[in-house]
C-alpha cells in the first residue's frame, strides 16, 4: 500500500505544476471539455444498449416500418459519436502539446539553473541520458497520463451507467442448494465483478515484471542511441584510432542489452496475451450463456438478450479496465519512475551546491581575486589539493602548473562556482565580467555568427566578429558567417582553440581563466594568441593552466602544484627570460 500511495505521490509531484501555472486555465477548460466529451461518448453508448433491444425486437418480429426506423436512429447516434470521438481526440492532442511544452520548459529550467546539469553529469549514478528523459519520458508521460486517467473516468462512468441497467435486466436467479432455495437478485452483475475480480488478480500475478522490464528498455535504448552518437561527434578520432572494431563491439554489446532485454519483455507479454486475449473472447460468450436460461423459458425476448449481452460487456470491461490497460500502466510506471529519479537528482545537485558546507565563490568589495585556505576533494571526499593562498589584481598573470591529474583544472572549477567540495575561502572581484575557456570549446549548433557570438545571443556585428576571427588566424572563416554546419567536426582542434580567442576579444572580459587552452596549437601559434590577448585586453587578468614552459614569457606569477594526494601548492614569481 505504502508503494501504491508514494506512487500516487509522485505522479502528482510531476503533474500539479501545470495544472496551477500561467498556463493552468487553458488547461483545465480543454480537460473540462474533453472530459465532457468522453461523459457524452458513455451517454451514447447508454443509447446504443436500449437501441439493441428495440433492434433485435423489430428482427425477431418480422417488423419491416420498425426496422428501417431503428436503423435511421443508429445512424444518427453514429454520426453524434463519431463527431464527439473525433474531437475529443483532437482537443485531446492539443492538451497533450500545451502540456508537455510547459514540462519540458519546466524540467529544462531545472536543469539548466544553477549549473544542476553539471553536477548531475559530475556526479553520474542513476540518472542516465537526462536528454532521453527531457525528449521521451515527458512526451510518455502526458500522453500515457491523459489517456489512463480518461480511460478511468470513462470505466468508472460506463460502470455506474450500466450496473442499473445490468441489474434490471439479469432478474432474479434460482438456485437449489441442499434442499434450500436460494434467490440472487441482479446475479448477472454479481458474475461480472467475480469476473473481472479474477482476471485483475491473474493480470497482475503474470505482469507485474513489465514494470522493471520496461524501465530497463527505456535506458538500454537510450544508452545505445547514445554510443551512436558519441561516434557521429569523434568520427576522425575513431578513424584515425582504426577503432571501427572497437565501435562495432561496443554498439554489439550495448544493442545486445536491448535485445536481451526485449526478449524478457515479448516472453511477459506472450504469457500476459494469453491472458488477456482468453479473458476476451470468453467474456464474449460468457454473457449469452449466463443469460441463455431466461431466453429460452421466454423471460426476455432477442431483444432483451442482446441487451443484457450488450449491458454485461459494458459493466464487465468497466470492471476489466485494469486487465485491459495493465500493458499501458506498466510503461506509464516505469515512465513516472525515470521522471521522479532524474527530479530527484537535480534537488540532490541543488542541495549540494546550496548545502552550507558547499565550497561557494563570494562575491568580494575589493578589484581583486583572493583564495585563501583552499581545499578541495573529489566527489567521493578524498583530499585533492590543500592549502592555496593567492591575491591577483586586475591586469597580473597567473601560470598554473603541475603534473597531469594533480587538480589544476578543478582549481578553475572551484573559482568557477562549479566544484562544491572542498574549503576554504574564495573571494570573486566586486566587479568585471569572467570568462573560462576549457581545453576543448563548445561549439553550438548553428550559424558561424552564432558559434563566434556565443554565449551572447544579440549585439555583436558583423564586422567585429570578422576582424576578430581575422586576428585569430582564421581569415578564411571571415566570409562564412551566414554558414551553418556541425563546426565541432569541420573545424580542426586548434582552429577551434582559435575561434574561442576571437570570442575573449568579442567579449572583453576583466577576468580570463584558461584551461590548456592553446594545447592544440603550435607554439608559434601559441605566442601570437597570447600576444594578441596582452595586447587587446592589457588591463584583464589572466589565470591560465598549461604544461609547456613556453608560456612563462606571457605571466608573470606561477601556482606550482605537487604531485600526489593532497598535493599543495607554492605560488612564487616567473624570473623574466633572458
Amino acid at each position: 500500500m505504502k508503494r501504491r500511495l508514494d506512487f500516487i505521490k509522485d505522479i502528482w509531484r510531476i503533474a500539479r505544476p501545470y495544472w496551477f501555472s500561467e498556463d493552468r486555465w487553458a488547461g483545465r477548460g480543454l480537460l473540462a471539455v474533453i472530459v465532457a466529451m468522453s461523459l457524452t461518448l458513455v451517454f451514447i453508448t447508454v443509447l446504443l444498449n436500449k437501441w439493441n433491444n428495440a433492434f433485435y425486437d423489430t428482427l425477431q418480429n418480422r417488423d419491416l416500418d420498425g426496422f428501417y426506423h431503428q436503423l435511421g436512429i443508429f445512424a444518427a447516434l453514429a454520426a453524434a459519436y463519431i463527431v464527439v470521438a473525433v474531437y475529443q481526440l483532437y482537443l485531446n492532442q492539443m492538451l497533450q502539446i500545451r502540456w508537455r511544452r510547459w514540462l519540458t520548459d519546466a524540467f529544462l529550467a531545472r536543469w539548466l539553473e544553477d549549473k544542476v546539469y553539471y553536477t548531475v553529469q559530475m556526479r553520474g549514478g542513476a540518472t542516465d541520458n537526462p536528454d532521453q528523459r527531457i525528449a521521451d519520458d515527458i512526451h510518455s508521460f502526458v500522453t500515457q497520463t491523459l489517456a489512463l486517467s480518461l480511460g478511468l473516468l470513462e470505466s468508472v462512468v460506463t460502470l455506474v451507467s450500466f450496473v442499473g441497467i445490468l441489474w434490471g435486466l439479469s432478474g432474479d436467479f434460482s438456485l437449489n442448494v441442499a434442499g434450500s432455495d436460494w434467490v440472487i437478485p441482479g446475479y448477472m452483475v454479481w458474475v461480472a465483478l467475480g469476473y473481472a475480480i479474477l482476471g485483475t488478480w491473474l493480470t497482475k500475478r503474470v505482469g507485474k515484471p513489465l514494470i522493471a522490464l520496461n524501465y530497463n528498455q527505456q535506458r538500454y535504448e537510450a544508452d545505445f542511441r547514445f554510443s551512436l552518437v558519441r561516434l557521429r561527434e569523434n568520427v576522425e578520432g575513431v578513424a584515425l584510432y582504426r577503432g571501427e572494431q572497437g565501435e562495432a563491439a561496443i554498439f554489439r554489446s550495448r544493442f545486445g542489452r536491448v535485445v536481451e532485454n526485449w526478449w524478457a519483455i515479448m516472453k511477459r507479454r506472450k504469457m500476459l496475451s494469453w491472458l488477456t486475449n482468453g479473458y476476451a473472447q470468453v467474456a464474449v460468450i460468457f454473457p449469452f450463456m449466463a443469460a441463455a436460461p431466461r431466453y429460452f423459458s421466454g423471460a426476455i425476448q432477442l431483444g432483451g438478450l442482446m441487451q443484457t449481452a450488450s449491458a454485461f460487456g459494458r459493466v464487465q470491461g468497466a470492471l476489466s479496465w485494469f486487465v485491459d490497460a495493465y500493458t499501458e500502466l506498466a510503461s506509464w510506471k516505469a515512465t513516472v519512475d525515470r521522471l521522479t529519479t532524474f527530479g530527484q537528482a537535480m534537488e540532490q545537485a541543488r542541495a549540494d551546491m546550496a548545502a552550507p558546507e558547499a565550497l561557494k565563490p563570494a562575491q568580494g568589495s575589493e578589484e581583486l581575486l583572493r583564495v585563501r585556505g583552499l581545499e578541495l576533494d573529489l566527489p567521493d571526499a578524498q583530499p585533492l589539493l590543500t592549502g592555496i593562498d593567492l591575491t591577483l589584481s586586475p591586469g597580473q598573470t597567473l601560470l598554473v602548473s603541475g603534473p597531469s591529474g594533480c587538480g589544476k583544472s578543478t582549481l578553475l572549477r572551484a573559482m568557477a562556482g562549479l566544484w562544491p567540495f572542498g574549503r576554504g575561502d574564495i573571494e570573486l572581484p566586486a566587479s568585471g565580467r569572467a570568462a573560462f575557456l576549457p581545453q576543448k570549446p563548445y561549439l553550438p549548433m548553428g550559424t558561424l555568427r552564432a558559434v563566434a557570438s556565443y554565449p551572447a545571443t544579440e549585439g555583436l556585428g558583423d564586422e567585429a566578429i570578422r576582424e576578430a576571427l581575422t586576428a585569430c588566424g582564421l581569415p578564411h572563416l571571415a566570409g562564412r558567417l551566414d554558414e551553418e554546419t556541425y563546426w565541432a567536426q569541420e573545424l580542426s582542434p586548434g582552429e577551434q582553440q582559435r575561434l574561442a580567442f576571437a570570442r575573449l576579444l568579442l567579449q572583453a572580459p576583466e577576468w580570463i581563466f584558461l584551461d590548456e587552452a592553446t594545447s592544440a596549437m603550435d607554439e608559434p601559434g601559441e605566442r601570437a594568441l597570447y600576444a594578441l590577448l596582452r595586447q587587446r585586453l592589457p588591463g584583464a587578468a589572466v589565470v591560465s593552466v598549461g604544461h609547456r614552459s613556453t608560456l612563462e614569457a606571457f605571466h608573470g606569477l606561477r601556482l606550482a602544484m605537487s604531485a600526489g594526494r593532497p598535493g599543495a601548492a607554492t605560488l612564487a614569481p616567473i624570473a623574466p627570460a633572458g
